[in-house]
């Protein structure tokens, strides 16, 4: 059935990361990053069935590209993402649908050696529906992160590769940290704006964030569901949260899961499988310890041991008391010497 899986992660510099690196790579392209020169080409991909730049609302929608990818470069100054002058007045953002200038342009608005060049977002589409309605439920989510940060979001739709689990559809959506504006790329924005800023702005904290973030792709995975008339529903909160006693599946990394199907032995597999069930296994026994507790008879059996205790304790409490006071009396007796009309007074 179809399972609930939002990552969200951002690309840092610090880390070696490039944005017209990732590009390439997640669109089945061949990108030239022109602060290092440096050409990635992933076009012999064949997993990647569709990809597309969205951006927000406000800037309408594509429109027929009219220039070769040279007269879009020219409308833009990569080192800076401004447009230029010649083309700041209208609404022409053929520079932004580029896939190669849009993350050239955010290569270069990066100064800082550990700057936030991109952010993905990769979620795993229900292999229940068909691939047009896959295609269709990406697009509206990425439609909604451009909308709600005013971001560029780059889609890549990928089929399950060979010799894979058949029924891993998922789609990526690298979004700019930075937002769109007709000039370029403008200030950060959502979840990449500072502390103060979102503070300053009444925006709720990085947490709360992502968790609207993640109820939002849930109920527009399960409306594309109902709409197919497809009898699943996926669910954005923790098991605990659901009310659902068990571990959460074990997820086993994909080189991993391609070795142990060439018949080698994963090492990574198998750790993760044996504290998979290192869990279940305490999980059962502590179930199984708050059961004994629940039954009536053991309630009342412990409730008599108690009381049975609590008295011995008083009673022991008593009689020590009692021999405190005898002794301290015989104590007060010898030191206060002779008294009158004792025997030996005399």
């Amino acid at each position: 059935m179809a399972i609930y899986q939002l990552d969200i992660r951002s690309l840092s510099r610090s880390a070696g990361r490039r944005a017209t690196a990732a590009a390439a790579y997640r669109a089945g392209e061949r990108i030239r990053d022109e602060r290092s020169s440096r050409w990635f080409d992933h076009s012999a991909r064949l997993d990647v069935y569709h990809s597309q730049i969205v951006l927000p609302a406000c800037f309408g929608v594509p429109v027929q590209a009219h220039g070769a990818v040279a007269e879009i470069h020219a409308r833009i100054d990569t080192r800076t993402g401004v447009r230029a002058a010649a083309y700041e007045s209208g609404s022409d953002m053929d520079w932004a649908r580029n896939r190669s200038c849009l993350w050239n342009a955010v290569e270069w608005a990066e100064q800082r050696s550990d700057s936030r060049v991109a952010r993905e977002f990769m979620v795993a589409l229900p292999y229940e529906l068909n691939t047009r309605q896959r295609i269709v439920l990406a697009r509206n989510f990425s439609s909604l992160l451009a909308d709600r940060y005013n971001v560029a979001v780059d889609l890549a739709v990928h089929m399950p590769r060979e010799g894979a689990d058949p029924r891993n559809h998922h789609a990526h959506l690298l979004t700019t940290t930075r937002e769109l504006t007709e000039r370029g790329l403008g200030a950060k924005t959502g979840m990449d704006m500072s502390w103060g800023r979102r503070r300053q702005l009444g925006l709720p904290a990085g947490g709360d964030e992502y968790r609207v973030v993640r109820e939002q792709w849930a109920n527009l995975a399960n409306e594309a569901l109902r709409e197919a008339h497809i009898d699943v529903r996926i669910d954005h909160r923790s098991l605990e949260a659901q009310g659902i006693d068990r571990e959460p599946q074990v997820r086993i990394p994909f080189a991993a899961f391609q070795m142990e199907r060439r018949g080698v032995r994963s090492v990574a597999a198998e750790r993760l499988r044996e504290a998979y069930h290192a869990r279940v296994r305490a999980r059962l026994e502590r179930s199984a310890a708050l059961s004994d507790t629940r039954d009536p008879q053991t309630i009342r059996r412990q409730a008599r041991e108690a009381w049975l205790r609590l008295r011995a304790g008083s009673a022991a409490t008593g009689q020590g008391a009692a021999q405190r006071n005898a002794s301290e009396e015989r104590s007060r007796s010898m030191s206060a010497g002779p008294r009158r009309g004792d025997d030996f007074s005399l």
